[in-house]
């Protein structure tokens, strides 16, 4: 499948800033689900877009504006070619070893009552794809999702049962780590069944499986990620993994508005 993605937020301050500092988590990388086509981010600032890489392997970009700033837009547009693997992720940047992702963040502490659901949800099942499948279906049917809701951590989304696309990330792979299989944080986009023009900025996870490697889980729709998926950068949580962290100079509050994320298909055919 073919999708094209225009994304496109304001940035606006109560009071001018003296100077606002961004760094960007929004290109894809290459792997054998998806091909990245065309790609560009524009910030309508005089600035420089410094691009890099993080510890993760996510490709990032960060700029700094210096004067009286009100506000600014961040623009992403580009074409992405997927394919559906079930979920399987191969060939994607791995600059660490698996058992890095068994390692706790406050976000994805598993405590008394996250083992507790863990535990319950496996039952008696040993096969680790099916654990973890298991483990997907208890997220999705225990928490209610709340996009417009707040960002928990996965013991604050089991107490409140609800929780936006990262919270229930968040539960899923604190669950797979107390199973024992090393988990990470998605962000990207998906193309939603909705018409063109719905909200498609979207949060997954990934849980590692011996002999098969790491394998993608949405615990928001119960289905491991398919070509309609955008995978864009991994994390130990979504802290880590968040498209977009700024920081500014200057007294007053800033908000941001995602005025526009949307996404168009378009089905490859081979004869």
């Amino acid at each position: 499948m073919r999708i094209k993605v225009h994304h496109e937020t304001l940035f606006h301050f109560e009071t001018p800033q003296r100077a606002v500092l961004q760094a960007l988590r929004l290109t894809p990388r290459a792997f054998e689900a998806q091909h990245v086509a065309a790609w560009r981010i524009d910030v309508d600032m005089d600035c420089h877009l410094a691009a890099n890489e993080d510890a993760f392997g996510n490709i990032t970009h960060a700029f700094t504006a210096e004067g009286a700033v009100e506000h600014f837009r961040v623009l992403v547009e580009g074409e992405i070619e997927t394919i559906d693997m079930a979920g399987v992720v191969r060939g994607a940047r791995e600059p660490f070893p698996v058992e890095l992702y068994l390692r706790p963040t406050d976000l994805t502490h598993a405590g008394e009552s996250v083992g507790a659901f863990a535990r319950k949800a496996v039952g008696a099942t040993t096969e680790p794809l099916e654990r973890l499948h298991s483990l997907m279906h208890a997220c999705h049917e225990a928490i209610a999702f709340d996009p417009e809701g707040a960002e928990f951590s996965a013991g604050q989304t089991l107490a409140a049962a609800r929780g936006d696309a990262a919270s229930l990330a968040h539960l899923f792979i604190a669950s797979a780590r107390w199973s024992g299989a090393p988990a990470r944080c998605v962000s990207g986009y998906l193309l939603r069944e909705e018409p063109v023009g719905t909200e498609s900025l979207h949060v997954w996870a990934e849980a590692h499986v011996e002999d098969l490697g790491w394998v993608a889980f949405d615990p928001v729709h119960a289905i491991c990620p398919t070509d309609r998926h955008i995978r864009v950068a991994c994390a130990l949580d979504h802290l880590g993994a968040r498209p977009v962290r700024s920081s500014h100079s200057g007294a007053g509050a800033g908000k941001s508005d995602v005025r526009v994320v949307k996404a168009q298909a378009q089905r490859q055919w081979q004869s």
